[in-house]
């Protein structure tokens, strides 16, 4: 047990302990622990409670809603501070009303997006509220689960398969222990870990006796001291130097690119403005203002807001759907996804295994065979899959309860448990007066190639067997006399006793959710440690076309330069060990496509990390749930549907108003630059312009609610920067067209001045600029073959009239407005009207001329280690705010997991928007 505690902490150093992981590696465990005042008992509830307070949590960002990073973002545009500035030296020139109502606008807008991007951001707190990852630790003698931001240096950890190292650990005892290290190193082969120390001064590749934060165990156990958690670890050094924010899919990096874009064409053509109205020799303050409200007006200020809420929005409609994302992102990947991976069990079966019968080697039913299997299995299972067959075994004994009696006199004398490389579980019993007897049980191909001989009739057996279906345990035995202890090396000349036939039934919904898959252009692709001709046969009777099958031993005998083709051709993956599985997904992946994994065992934990998407299941073994990026709290493949149509929707609707934003916005520049060229006047105030902002974007906010239609949804979709700039050039100057029809009808048909001119302008403008999201939302015909939902009608009717109602209402004048004659509504009507019916007929001439060529996939450097950065999010203040802060409650139902969320690399794609 070690030395207690509460006598080792006299000697403890009077700063919380820690070590650079590069010279705990150089020393020997023994020394570490010693230097770190811990034992292999691990540290006392104090002592830990003590170092926290001193060190803060092990996190490397927050995932706590500020207010104030929001503010910061939205003031951050240069435009906008100079316009405020401008603002308040107009107050102090005199231009006081002016200058208010300026400010009062620029505050509403603002408060507007910080508003929509707060709730969001509230949202994915409380999203990321319900998960919590944990790592199992000794803490004075006994094992515990904790969440992994609790640990501190000094904790002892165990490290199982499948999870991901929560602190840089010098390791202290290793079975086997491989660790994938490419998060941090890059390189593709596991690293073999060992207890001796390496030579002082290695690189980090090299430090073999640690196990370091954020790499994945892809082999055996181990356990191990943790010597730096947090930014102190070399993960986490690397991901806090990265970003504090979420981690950007390349979607989201495109906007912010493409938003910096039109920004610089739009100052460009600002100072034009402003240079012109200068020469115009106008007020230069006026000018000013005008040109820094052009520019407010044109940069696109809400798309935060909009993706923001897009995604919220996403996440409560997943819920509903009874899709659980752990971070706002993945709904997007999700709606990325081109090829599915899946288990076979619980997602194209029932997921209910029944004992069917026990056969001898000829065919003949057997008692024996069936007393064998339940002599080699566990009696104390409860149906739930382990990972070690205890689903098999539990349905053998609820098929086979009148045999437990003839079990009595039986004696365990030792077993071997199942693994999933063997695919075998071992037993040695005696009844007592007998030999002691070997009992062997697996996958028959394991079982019978250690089989001395196989009788020509029970391959005939077999082959009948899986060709109905059925799934097939095979028994067979080996006396040794004299033994009290076995192992693998003793499953050899064994004897065939014949065989166990199970059945899991083909679900009924399947056949619906896989061609509705295949309608959203997912390809769906079986995975699964059973037998070829079993998963073969449930997928033709499910309507699944298998092009080609594999097996695990095929896969080993291919090499990595051809694998990839291997498997893009290749439906059923059968008979396949959790390194293969991890090893197909990478290979799918290396083809250009977007790869989900859906598994819910410890041997999927490793394809579940391999993947674009890892997904998982609530009823999932701990490890798997924590590797996936998303949970379904129903195993069915129609729910995961329901996923990809959501991430879909949500792209389709933000690129609306991407579409909308720049063809409008790029118009009314230009519409700008030419009033104020010809007019003696400015064609618009500044409080005007920033007004007409405003309402434009609030009614924006309902654009998360829009229906999209089936052919948007169809396939993924990318982002495209060249075909926004396309549509930005072909459709906003035709907006231009008919700000130059209305700025000819207020000053020849209605003689307008100043006042009158900017009225009917606003009016217009903001009139355009909102309807003609009805035609643009779609590439159907609008209303009549693709209806807009009724939230979205509602908020571009009612900003519209608001528009409308403005000049009538007692602040008009104070804006600078005039009431409008009302000829000019029925002149606006025409114009509206013939402006959307130009731009229908121009968005089909558009489309149809639209290229075919491919947008890459190309995600930026650092988004897998930002990615798994994810497991490491406090909950509480950022890191190094941490200090002496009390914990958060977890909530009520907050679901557990094990392991790390998954990082994945990027890869080109090929779907254009």
């Amino acid at each position: 047990m070690g030395v207690p505690m509460v006598a080792r902490s006299v000697t403890a150093p009077a700063e919380p302990p820690g070590l650079a992981v590069g010279s705990a590696a150089a020393k020997t465990a023994e020394e570490v622990l010693r230097d770190l005042g811990t034992d292999r008992a691990g540290l006392s509830g104090a002592e830990v409670a003590r170092r926290r307070i001193r060190v803060g949590p092990n996190a490397v960002r927050s995932d706590r809603a500020r207010l104030a990073p929001l503010v910061v973002r939205q003031l951050r545009s240069p435009l906008l501070l100079l316009l405020a500035v401008a603002a308040a030296l107009s107050f102090f020139l005199g231009e006081r009303t002016s200058a208010v109502i300026i400010g009062v606008i620029l505050v509403f807008s603002v408060g507007l997006g910080v508003g929509n991007e707060f709730r969001a951001a509230r949202a994915a707190e409380a999203l990321h509220a319900q998960i919590r990852h944990r790592c199992v630790v000794r803490r004075e003698g006994r094992t515990a689960a904790v969440d992994v931001t609790e640990l501190v240096p000094g904790d002892v950890v165990e490290l199982r398969l499948g999870e991901v190292v929560p602190a840089d650990l010098r390791l202290l005892e290793v079975t086997g222990l491989e660790c994938d290290e490419g998060v941090l190193t890059g390189e593709s082969v596991p690293v073999a870990k060992s207890v001796v120390p390496v030579p002082d001064g290695v690189a980090l590749a090299d430090l073999a006796s640690a196990a370091l934060m954020g790499t994945v165990v892809h082999a055996g156990s181990g356990l191990g001291v943790v010597v730096a958690i947090g930014a102190g670890a070399e993960f986490g050094r690397i991901a806090a130097g990265l970003t504090e924010g979420e981690p950007e899919t390349e979607f989201q990096v495109g906007l912010r690119r493409f938003s910096l874009l039109l920004v610089q064409v739009g100052a460009a053509l600002t100072v034009a403005i402003f240079v012109t109205n200068v020469l115009l020799q106008r007020p230069i303050l006026d000018a000013l203002l005008f040109a820094l409200a052009i520019a407010v007006g044109i940069s696109p200020q809400l798309l935060p807001a909009v993706v923001s809420t897009s995604l919220a929005a996403g996440s409560r409609q997943l819920a509903r759907s009874k899709v659980l994302v752990k971070r706002l992102v993945c709904i997007e990947d999700l709606g990325d996804i081109e090829v599915l991976f899946t288990d076979k069990t619980g997602t194209l079966t029932e997921g209910r295994i029944g004992f069917l019968r026990a056969v001898g080697p000829g065919g003949a039913p057997s008692a024996e065979v069936l007393r064998l299997g339940l002599l080699c299995s566990d009696p104390d299972v409860a149906g739930a899959d382990r990972g070690g067959g205890s689903a098999l075994d539990a349905a053998l004994w609820a098929g086979a309860a009148d045999q437990v009696d003839e079990l009595a006199r039986y004696r365990r004398l030792a077993a071997v448990p199942f693994d999933h490389d063997r695919r075998l579980a071992s037993v040695l019993v005696s009844d007592g007066d007998g030999v002691p007897t070997l009992i062997t049980k697996g996958a028959p191909e394991g079982v019978l190639e250690r089989c001395a001989e196989v009788p020509a009739a029970a391959r005939g057996v077999l082959d009948a067997e899986f060709g109905a279906g059925g799934r097939v345990v095979a028994v067979a035995t080996r006396p040794l006399p004299g033994r009290a202890a076995i192992g693998p090396e003793d499953e050899r000349e064994l004897t065939l006793r014949g065989f166990l036939v199970f059945l899991d039934a083909p679900k009924a919904s399947a056949p619906g959710a896989l061609e509705r898959l295949a309608r959203l252009g997912v390809t769906v692709k079986v995975v699964t440690g059973d037998n070829a001709q079993v998963a073969a046969r449930v997928c033709e009777q499910l309507g699944l076309p298998v092009a080609a099958v594999v097996t695990g031993g095929e896969l080993d005998a291919t090499d990595e330069a051809r694998l990839p083709a291997l498997v893009a051709r290749t439906t059923v993956f059968a008979r396949v060990s959790p390194a293969q599985k991890a090893r197909i997904v990478r290979a799918q992946r290396s083809t250009g496509l977007d790869v989900a994994f859906l598994g819910d065992g410890v041997n999927d934990a490793l394809a579940l990390h391999a993947a674009d998407v890892g997904i998982s299941v609530d009823s999932a073994a701990d490890v798997a749930k924590d590797a996936a990026d998303i949970i379904l709290l129903e195993k069915d493949l129609d729910v995961l549907a329901d996923g990809v149509v959501d991430g879909r929707r949500i792209f389709a609707n933000t690129i609306k108003y991407v579409l909308m934003g720049t063809s409008s916005n790029f118009g009314n520049m230009f519409s700008a630059a030419g009033a104020s060229a010809l007019l003696t006047f400015l064609p618009m105030l500044p409080t005007q312009i920033l007004l007409n902002n405003l309402l434009y974007d609030a009614s924006q906010l309902a654009i998360p609610t829009d229906r999209v239609d089936a052919e948007q949804l169809a396939r993924p979709a990318r982002w495209d920067v060249g075909f926004i700039r396309r549509f930005m050039l072909f459709f906003g100057p035709i907006s231009s067209v008919f700000d130059f029809l209305t700025f000819g009808v207020m000053l020849w048909v209605f003689h307008a001045g100043p006042a009158l001119f900017r009225t009917g302008w606003f009016v217009e403008s903001l009139a355009t600029q909102c309807l003609v999201i009805f035609v643009i939302r779609t590439r159907r015909v609008p209303f009549l073959r693709s209806r807009p939902s009724l939230a979205l009608t509602a908020a571009m009717f009612a900003v519209v009239a608001l528009g409308a109602v403005l000049p009538y209402l007692p602040v008009a004048p104070a804006l600078g407005f005039r009431p409008l004659p009302v000829g000019f509504f029925a002149v606006l009507v025409v114009l509206v009207v013939c402006y959307l019916g130009l731009i229908e007929l121009g968005k089909v001439w558009f489309y149809r001329a639209l290229p075919g060529a491919p947008a890459a996939r190309v995600r930026r450097e650092g988004y897998r280690v930002l990615r798994r950065s994810r497991r490491f999010s406090s909950r509480r203040a950022a890191p190094g705010r941490a200090a002496g802060r009390r914990r958060r409650r977890r909530p009520a139902g907050a679901a557990t997991v094990a392991a790390p969320v998954a990082a994945r690399d990027g890869e080109p794609g090929r779907q254009p928007v």
